[in-house]
């Protein structure tokens, strides 16, 4: 059995946003040589999440609005976490809602998704450096 890691960087633009990263995954998966296995992808912060979902523009504004609606950032004072100074108690939660990590079966030393389903990495406190870690298991 085999085993190859990387990490991707990513640095979003704005404070939330989702960013589709299949196309390096799956980059990741041909430089390891693995045909048949496991892929693991996961956020390596606790205000990020790592999802499958579809990419479509409409959908990813509809996970926003029902992020933002059930855990709003504002007024930061509603959270306790943001007592210590902070302000980012809403991406905190919003990280356990969405996850942290996909697997992924490799078939054919590809990707072996179902129709539509893309790997994403969301961000909920962005306008920094954060890692993602793949790790590709298998043979």
């Amino acid at each position: 059995m085999e085993s190859y890691t990387e990490y991707l960087s990513l640095n979003t633009k704005k404070r939330c946003e989702h960013v589709n990263i299949t196309a390096q995954v799956q980059e990741i998966i041909k430089k390891s040589g693995v045909k048949e296995g496991l892929c693991l992808v996961n956020s390596m912060h606790i205000t990020s999440s790592v999802f499958i979902n579809d990419d479509e523009k409409g959908l990813h504004s509809d996970f926003e609005r029902f992020l933002n609606t059930l855990v709003p950032y504002e007024p930061i004072s509603q959270y306790r976490h943001n007592d210590t100074g902070e302000d980012n108690a809403d991406a905190h939660i919003k990280r356990q809602l969405f996850g942290r990590e996909v697997v992924v079966a490799i078939t054919n030393g590809k990707l072996d998704f179902g129709p539509w389903e893309q790997i994403f990495y969301g961000e909920f406190d962005g306008r920094r450096k954060k890692r993602v870690l793949v790790k590709v298991i298998g043979e």
